[in-house]
């Protein structure tokens, strides 16, 4: 992978004069894009240096030059959403005219696979057919692990109607679909996921190497940095008369000499995926300083042992809010699904320290979380119903973003632990002023159970210990003890990969986060 960046970078430095002869853009502004209404909108790209540009969208018209690297930008005044469809043109020495261009609100969906899913997958035949939206529209960006940062992201927009909703990611779509139903408001959907990746791979390397949370993960960083400028400049030497010798061939029109060996790149393991850094070079970088609307993220498998993760996000957050120009970026994130077949042990575990982890999560600013818990299956690790999940992040950005001020965004969130004796008393917020044990079948709306006991609830004393408890709702709080546990120090509720029988929700129908009160 390195030799071919080398080969690349090294025999292409003759082209870079004509790299930018006619206007270009990156590949998100193309016909049928959603722009970000109500906010400075950047749009840039390149031609060849000192080439003055001209961009015209609705009523106004911006100039600017390219610079001496022929990148160009220019910044338009915040315009109303529209679901008339207008042009947006660029011109310099050639002219470039995008089609049935859309204001509206841009949102972000990013992640793991289980946010790249696509509505195909989701045996949702019936959305499918019915996904007659025009004013709803898609980007999904292709996979791009780069070293450095990229200059365009390559994909494509696609309008939403049935034969091509099902590429959408499905969470982005059902998301779409109601905030777009409700508010009227033209929805743009930029996919930039990938399956099987950790929270680090989306961070930039001046972020993984100076926050100070992270400094076990940027002294390995360093440590392989440094390594690999030693390497490198013990081969520098055979490389550049390697380089000599290809142009004289190239020139010549002789074969090329075979090219030396070039150390790797430090992040880049055995089947040449990077480590980390690379998503944000690739896939991120791209985009900035594009205006959007806010964030949708689904992640945290691949950091399953929840070890720094509210750190990591943290920083992510604060990353991305950096380079989007945009300090208080809504951020709406899941909760991870349950998964894998269910396991008696009551002190849990597993995929119960991710969870927790995110839901303390909560504590960054602007952020809402989705909880999945009660949507997984314990054979698929992609379960298949996103219509909840997506709807779920739905009603934190209606809330917060379009004035659905009234609201419930969230199932009960662990707030405080009382002990009373043998019993400990936990409080909640969120809990819609009613907690009730209900269930959740498929894409059934929640039922309510009341006469169904509590579980998944768990106690330990102050030796540790965790047993099965007897839990019980009182108003809004919910009150657990257990005969083996005279005096209890610590509760833990679903703290496990699958929670299976968990039932605990408030009365708007959502669940209860799985929280843990100790830190142990």
């Amino acid at each position: 992978m390195m030799r071919a960046v080398f080969l690349t970078s090294l025999l292409s430095v003759s082209m870079a004069a004509a790299l930018w002869a006619d206007v270009k853009l990156p590949s998100f502004f193309s016909d049928h894009a959603v722009l970000q209404r109500d906010k400075p909108l950047p749009i840039w790209g390149w031609a060849d240096p000192g080439e003055e540009v001209t961009v015209s969208l609705g009523t106004q018209t911006v100039r600017g030059t390219a610079g001496r690297d022929g990148k160009w930008m220019v910044s338009l005044k915040g315009q109303p959403a529209t679901g008339k469809a207008v042009d947006l043109t660029v011109s310099g020495k050639n002219t470039l005219t995008l089609r049935n261009i859309l204001l509206g609100d841009v949102w972000l969906c990013s992640g793991q696979s289980n946010m790249e899913m696509g509505l195909g997958n989701c045996d949702a035949p019936d959305d499918i057919a019915a996904a007659a939206f025009p004013l709803i529209r898609h980007f999904r960006g292709q996979y791009n692990f780069a070293i450095a940062p990229a200059k365009d992201l390559q994909g494509q927009w696609a309008v939403c109607e049935p034969g091509t909703a099902p590429g959408f990611s499905a969470v982005g779509f059902y998301f779409a679909r109601r905030i777009h139903q409700e508010s009227g408001v033209p929805i743009g959907l930029l996919t930039n996921a990938v399956g099987g990746t950790n929270i680090e791979l989306w961070m930039s390397q001046e972020t993984l190497l100076n926050h100070p949370a992270l400094e076990s993960y940027a002294s390995i960083m360093r440590e392989s940095l440094t390594d690999y400028r030693k390497q490198l400049t013990a081969a520098l030497p055979e490389i550049e008369n390697w380089t000599r010798q290809s142009r004289l061939a190239l020139r010549a029109g002789q074969a090329v000499p075979l090219m030396p060996a070039v150390p790797d790149f430090p992040f880049i393991d055995k089947i040449s995926r990077p480590r980390c850094v690379t998503l944000h070079n690739g896939m991120l970088a791209p985009l900035v300083p594009m205006a959007l609307k806010g964030v949708l993220w689904y992640q945290g498998e691949n950091n399953a042992d929840g070890h720094l993760y509210v750190e990591k996000k943290a920083a992510m957050i604060a990353d991305w809010r950096k380079w989007f120009r945009d300090p208080v970026l809504p951020f709406y994130y899941v909760q991870l699904a349950a998964w894998q077949p269910p396991h008696p042990d009551p002190a849990g575990g597993e995929w119960g320290m991710i969870r927790d982890a995110q839901r303390r999560c909560l504590s960054i600013p602007h952020t809402g979380m989705a909880s999945a818990v009660d949507l997984g299956d314990a054979v698929d690790i992609h379960p298949k119903n996103k219509a909840d999940v997506g709807e779920r992040l739905a009603l934190w950005a209606m809330r917060n973003e379009y004035g659905r001020t009234k609201l419930e965004t969230s199932g009960p969130l662990f707030r405080e632990m009382k002990i009373d004796g043998s019993k400990a008393r936990i409080l909640f917020d969120h809990s819609g002023g009613v907690l009730m044990t209900a269930r959740k079948q498929g894409r059934k709306p929640v039922e309510e159970t009341p006469d169904a006991p509590l579980k998944q609830f768990s106690i330990a004393g102050e030796d540790q210990v965790w047993h099965w408890a007897e839990a019980e709702i009182d108003g809004d709080t919910v009150v657990v003890s257990s005969p083996q546990v005279v005096k209890p120090v610590a509760v833990r509720y679903a703290y496990r990969s699958n929670p299976e029988g968990a039932n605990l929700y408030n009365s708007a129908g959502l669940p209860a986060s799985p929280f843990r009160t100790d830190a142990w």
